[in-house]
C-alpha cells in the first residue's frame, strides 16, 4: 500500500490558526471570568467583544504579509492565492465590523456571553475555509463550520419567540440544503473520481462531459449554493431568518457568509466546471434575472426594515449573478469588488438601524424613522449615504459595484441581462428612498400628535468606530475606486 505523506504547509493557513485560537480563548475566559449578573451578561464582559476584535486585526495583518502567487498545499486541499486571499479580507472586515457594532446591543439585550463572539470567530474560520478551498470536501466542511455556527447566532435571543423561529427555520431549511449540496458532491465524485476541483476540471475536459450524472451532480450545487447565497427560488427563508436574528447577526449573515458562498461558488464553478459554462450559464442567467426581480419587486411592499433589506439582499445576489454569467476577466473583479463594497454598506446600514431599534428592536419599521433628521441628524445623513450605496448612487461604492457588473455583462454580449439588471436597479431606489424621505420630509410624529418622541440615540464607542470606518469605506471606493478595482482584477489570476 502507498503511503502519501501530505505537504503540510501551515503558513498558508496562519490567518485561520490565529482566528481560532482567538475563538477558544475568548471562550475559556468568558468560563472562568466571574459575572456580574444572574445572567452572566456583566459589563466586564464588554473585554470579550475588543478581545475577539484584536484577533480579527492580527488576522487581517497577517493576510497583508503573505506573499503574493498561487500555492496548493495539504494535497492540493487547500489553495493560497489572490481570489482567497481577497475574500480573507472581506470576511475579516466583516466579521471586525461585526463585533464593533455588538458590544453595546449584546450588553443591553443581556447576550453578553463568551459563546457569540466565539460563535462569530469560528464562522469566520469557516468562511475562510470556504475561501481557500480547492477541494469539494474542504469547501464543505468550511461550509458546515460556518453554517452551524450561523444556526445558534439566529436563536441566541433566546427570550425572543422571533429569534427561535429565525435559528429553527435557518436549521431545517439549510440542512435540506445541505443535504442537495452533498448530494451533487457524490455525483461528482461517482463520475469523475476525485473530488479536487483540478482533477475534476481535467477529467471533464478529457472525456464526454456529457455525462448526465455531471450534469446532474452540476444542477444539485447550483440548489446548495442558491440556498446559501439567497437567491431565488432558495431564498424563503432569508427574510423570516434576517427579521428574527438579534440585529448584529443578520448583518453578519448579509455580508460574511453571502461573500463566501459566492467565493465557493465561483472557484468550484470556474476552476472545476468550465467545460460545462455552456449549460451552467444558461442556468444561472435565469436565476439572475428572477433573484433580482423577485427580490426588488416584494421589497417594495415591506414595512419592516429589517425584512426590507432581507428581499434587499436577495436583491443584491441576483446583481452578484449577473458578473457570475458573465464568466470573463471583468465579471470575476465584479464579484471581489461588489462584495466588498456590500460589506460597508449593509453592515453600517445595520448599525445605524441597531441604534435607532433601542433595546428590544422594538423601532424596526419604516414609520419609525418619521422625522429623524430632526431629532438625529448625523444618523440620519449617514444612514442616507448607506442607503444611497445600495441603491447605487453615484458617488458611492454601490453605484460603482453595478457599474462594474453591468460592464462585464456586456462586454460578454449579455445585454438583455444588464438591461433588466439597470431596470431592477431604479426600482430599488423606490423603497431605499422610502426611508429617507420618512426622515427628512415628514415632521415627527410628536410635533404633530403630541406623542412621545423617540429617546436619544446612544452611540457607544464601539458604534461610531464601525460607522466610521463603514461611511469610509462606501465613499472611498465610490469616489476613488481605481486601486480597489485594480485589486480586484489582480485576484481572478488563478482561475
Amino acid at each position: 500500500m502507498e503511503i502519501i505523506i501530505p505537504t503540510i504547509n501551515l503558513a498558508s493557513i496562519y490567518p485561520e490558526i490565529v482566528v481560532t485560537i482567538f475563538a477558544v480563548i475568548v471562550l475559556l475566559l468568558h468560563a472562568f471570568t466571574p459575572h456580574h449578573s444572574p445572567g452572566g451578561a456583566g459589563k466586564g464582559g464588554d473585554h470579550l467583544g475588543y478581545i475577539s476584535f484584536i484577533g480579527i486585526a492580527y488576522a487581517t495583518f497577517l493576510v497583508f504579509t503573505q506573499e503574493g502567487g498561487t500555492e496548493y498545499s495539504f494535497n492540493g486541499l487547500w489553495i493560497l492565492d489572490n481570489y482567497s486571499r481577497f475574500f480573507r479580507l472581506i470576511f475579516l472586515l466583516g466579521t471586525g465590523l461585526t463585533i464593533l457594532i455588538s458590544v453595546k446591543y449584546v450588553k443591553d439585550e443581556g447576550i453578553n456571553h463568551g459563546e457569540y463572539y466565539s460563535l462569530i470567530l469560528f464562522a469566520t474560520v469557516g468562511m475562510m475555509i470556504m475561501g481557500g478551498g480547492a477541494d469539494l470536501i474542504t469547501i464543505f466542511l468550511g461550509l458546515e463550520l460556518m453554517s452551524i455556527s450561523l444556526y445558534v447566532l439566529a436563536g441566541y435571543t433566546r427570550n425572543r419567540l422571533t429569534s427561535n423561529e429565525s435559528s429553527l427555520k435557518y436549521f431545517l431549511l439549510g440542512s435540506f440544503a445541505t443535504g442537495f449540496l452533498l448530494y451533487g458532491i457524490a455525483l461528482l465524485y461517482g463520475a469523475t473520481g476525485t473530488t479536487n476541483l483540478k482533477g475534476i476540471s481535467g477529467f471533464i475536459s478529457e472525456s464526454n462531459f456529457g455525462n448526465p450524472i455531471l450534469i446532474m451532480g452540476m444542477v444539485l450545487l447550483v440548489v446548495g449554493f442558491g440556498f446559501k447565497i439567497a437567491s431565488v427560488p432558495f431564498h424563503m427563508w432569508t427574510p423570516d431568518v434576517y427579521e428574527g436574528a438579534p440585529s448584529p447577526i443578520t448583518a453578519f449573515m448579509s455580508a460574511g457568509p453571502k461573500a463566501a458562498a459566492f467565493a465557493a461558488f465561483a472557484r468550484v464553478f470556474f476552476e472545476g466546471l468550465p467545460s460545462l459554462q455552456g449549460v451552467w450559464v444558461d442556468l444561472i442567467w435565469i436565476l439572475a434575472v428572477l433573484t433580482m426581480t423577485v427580490g426588488n419587486v416584494i421589497a417594495l411592499v415591506q414595512n419592516n426594515i429589517k425584512r426590507m433589506l432581507a428581499y434587499s439582499s436577495i436583491a443584491h445576489a441576483g446583481y452578484v449573478l449577473v458578473a457570475f454569467v458573465s464568466a470573463n476577466e471583468l465579471g470575476i473583479g465584479g464579484i471581489l469588488y461588489y462584495m466588498l463594497a456590500y460589506t460597508f454598506m449593509n453592515i453600517g446600514a445595520f448599525g445605524i438601524i441597531i441604534v435607532v431599534g433601542g433595546k428590544g428592536e422594538k423601532r424596526v419599521n419604516v414609520d419609525d424613522y418619521t422625522g429623524l433628521a430632526y431629532r438625529h441628524p448625523v444618523a440620519a445623513a449617514t444612514m442616507s449615504l448607506f442607503l444611497f450605496s445600495l441603491a447605487g448612487i453615484p458617488p458611492t461604492a454601490g453605484f460603482m459595484g453595478k457599474f462594474y457588473i453591468f460592464s462585464a455583462a456586456i462586454k460578454s454580449g449579455y445585454i438583455g441581462l444588464a438591461i433588466i439588471g439597470v431596470i431592477n436597479s431604479v426600482v430599488s431606489v423606490y423603497y431605499y428612498l422610502r426611508i429617507t424621505v420618512a426622515m427628512y420630509m415628514k415632521e415627527p410624529e410628536s410635533a404633530v400628535s403630541g406623542a412621545e418622541s423617540m429617546p436619544s440615540l446612544v452611540f457607544s464607542t464601539a458604534m461610531i468606530i464601525a460607522m466610521v470606518i463603514a461611511a469610509y469605506g462606501v465613499l472611498r471606493m465610490g469616489i476613488f475606486p481605481s486601486a480597489y478595482i485594480a485589486l480586484a482584477q489582480q485576484s481572478h489570476l488563478s482561475f
